[in-house]
């Protein structure tokens, strides 16, 4: 089997009924939504012509992971399963996992620059940093629409899969923190300060934010301990799942390179079976790096944002002398492109480095 998991609304099911190559009418698609499909589920009533099997919404059932392992073991010579959901297949396929050795887990991730086109222009990232990664929107490239549509995106979120996820009385507390978090973009999260701001303990505020992680909202990144530096150890940055949320134009690049490394650390963890991280780096002097990608916890590049073209950042050079990294990328918004073999660094458009270096 494989699972397909992921925001609301990133194109889950779009993607499983493209692979059937047909429409939600398709012999081999099953919505739980749906009475019809429900009741054929339960009665076991598969099609036996059908080599490969879509459940949509299969989570919904209480009992999915009994019921979908069943159908597995009794099925798996004859018809492979496609399973969709949004946050709640992750999350409720992490606990008690009867179906360990039985299924992939794929995360399908908002559209990135390099899936736009192979030599993305600087108006293709133009358009991903308006309307965002999420299909409807940026393919309607409408901000009447763009703006609808999060109002009604974000209802979905925290009244509906919030719900059905967590036993949380005080969802208008989950709603302002939501509408606060994209101010708090690429930089520090202070919980303490949330703390303030909502007026309730340092517990209930942590935990506000690990649901709304789960929910695919927002994520947060560690600090890289690298050797000979007193960096930072317990600091978490945070971004959001949509970017075009930003409203400071630095924020909102920096948020969609965050989402575009995310996104290259997750499909060679999911495909290659690598153990990839996403960090940052940050010493005690306040000296930053934006990005660095891990793999099986070794440094394998670090990024650093500029909106414009500009000479390399100091703080680049500064870590480049005192830790391993074997390269550093400092990417921007503008033409230029050259190297500074001394730094191991090469400054380039945002465009290019994704096309050359995140091009999977």
């Amino acid at each position: 089997m494989v699972f397909i998991g992921g925001p609301r609304q990133v194109g889950k099911t779009t993607l499983a009924l493209d692979i059937l190559g047909g429409d939600e009418e398709h012999p081999a698609y099953f919505n739980w939504d749906y009475g019809d499909d429900r009741r054929i589920l339960l009665a076991g009533g598969l099609p036996p012509d059908q080599p490969l099997v879509v459940l949509d919404e299969i989570h919904k059932y209480k009992q999915w992971r009994n019921f979908v392992k069943g159908l597995y073991d009794k099925k798996k010579s004859r018809i492979s399963f496609l399973i969709t959901g949004s946050a709640r297949l992750d999350y409720y396929r992490k606990g008690g996992d009867s179906l360990q050795g039985r299924y992939h887990y794929y995360r399908l991730h908002p559209l990135s620059v390099y899936e736009l086109n192979s030599s993305p222009s600087s108006d293709d990232l133009q358009t991903l940093l308006t309307f965002g990664g999420f299909p409807e929107p940026f393919f309607s490239q409408s901000k009447r629409d763009w703006k609808r549509w999060q109002r009604e995106r974000l209802a979905r979120v925290i009244h509906e899969d919030l719900v059905s996820l967590e036993q949380v009385k005080e969802v208008s507390q989950l709603d302002l923190l939501a509408t606060m978090l994209p101010d708090r973009v690429a930089s520090l999260l202070s919980i303490n300060g949330l703390r303030e701001d909502l007026s309730a303990s340092h517990e209930a505020v942590d935990r506000w934010v690990r649901i709304l992680e789960n929910l695919y909202y927002c994520f947060r990144i560690r600090p890289f301990g690298a050797k000979r530096i007193k960096t930072l150890k317990k600091d978490q940055k945070l971004y959001l799942w949509d970017w075009s949320l930003c409203q400071s134009p630095g924020a909102r690049f920096e948020n969609l390179v965050a989402s575009n490394l995310l996104k290259y650390c997750h499909f060679h963890e999911d495909t290659m079976g690598d153990t990839m991280e996403l960090c940052f780096l940050r010493d005690r002097q306040k000296r930053e790096v934006d990005f660095v990608v891990l793999r099986d916890g070794a440094p394998v590049f670090a990024v650093e944002c500029k909106t414009g073209s500009r000479v390399v950042g100091k703080h680049i050079a500064y870590f480049a002398k005192r830790t391993d990294i074997p390269c550093f990328f400092q990417v921007h918004m503008g033409n230029d492109d050259y190297e500074v073999s001394e730094l191991r660094t090469r400054l380039l458009p945002f465009t290019r480095f994704a096309a050359e270096v995140l091009q999977v």
